[in-house]
């Protein structure tokens, strides 16, 4: 992994990534021009804060990137796993399409999606030309959004699992995310014989279950045959100078931005 400074703001890059050139970012909350509890960079545009903020933002991360900000495609996020593939940019006057995953195999078009401790998964196919952006909280874990994701690259672009490349991003680490019996139970449902290696009881049984969701996204992405996988480890929760984190601020931050291009 790797962090960079452009124009005030800071960014992190997958190596895998930047080894196949491929132009992604994940944004840092630094360099914007929104106003606490919001600040700075904020790209949420549903969390409250004034949207003229989020789309000046915005601009300030497409102009930083050198990215054209007519070419983003973006999606409302609603914990699900649905898949949607883009042949172009979102137009301003389009309402968003509920999904939680996006590909493209079209140069030009850039994919964002913004989170604040669920994981973005940066997908890339190098044979196929083709990528992709998925977010998973515990939901989206536990239904496997990601593997959802590879089987639609499968299906409208004939990808092929092993070919892929993945990257788990920045998001809330296990040692900060306790959970309850209702996600302890999902995850018991939906790893089998594989959640005693996502769910931790630091201090005894009975007293505040961790869920891993960098571990469990990774035998998602396994699962499906994904091959070569780079795990950030980079906790939000312990980092609020560069990430927003919904759970260690209280429910009230920002969104931090993930974006992929061809």
């Amino acid at each position: 992994m790797s962090y960079h400074d452009v124009e005030g703001l800071r960014y992190f890059t997958f190596d895998g990534l930047d080894d196949l050139n491929v132009d992604h970012a994940i944004i840092t909350r630094r360099g914007g021009v929104s106003r606490a509890p919001y600040e700075s960079l904020n790209l949420g545009g549903t969390v409250g804060d004034d949207p003229s903020r989020v789309r000046q933002n915005q601009r300030l991360v497409m102009s930083a990137l050198e990215l054209p900000d007519e070419s983003i495609y973006d999606v409302w996020q609603v914990h699900g796993d649905v898949v949607v593939s883009t042949d172009g940019p979102r137009p301003n006057d389009q309402p968003h399409q509920q999904a939680d995953a996006t590909l493209t195999d079209r140069p030009g078009v850039t994919l964002l999606m913004r989170f604040a401790d669920c994981v973005p998964i940066l997908l890339y196919d190098p044979i196929k030309s083709v990528v992709g952006i998925a977010h998973a909280g515990w939901k989206g874990t536990v239904l496997r959004t990601a593997a959802q994701a590879v089987v639609a690259m499968q299906e409208k672009y004939e990808s092929h699992p092993a070919d892929l490349w993945a990257g788990i991003g920045p998001s809330i680490g296990p040692h900060h995310y306790e959970v309850g019996a209702q996600v302890e139970s999902e995850v018991l449902g939906a790893f089998g014989q594989d959640a005693s290696e996502l769910l931790n009881s630091p201090n005894g049984k009975g007293q505040g279950v961790q869920f891993d969701l960098w571990t469990a996204n990774q035998i998602v992405l396994s699962q499906a045959g994904v091959r070569n996988i780079e795990i950030s480890g980079v906790c939000t929760a312990c980092d609020l100078d560069n990430w927003y984190s919904h759970r260690d601020e209280g429910g009230t931050t920002g969104r931090f931005g993930a974006l992929i291009t061809l």
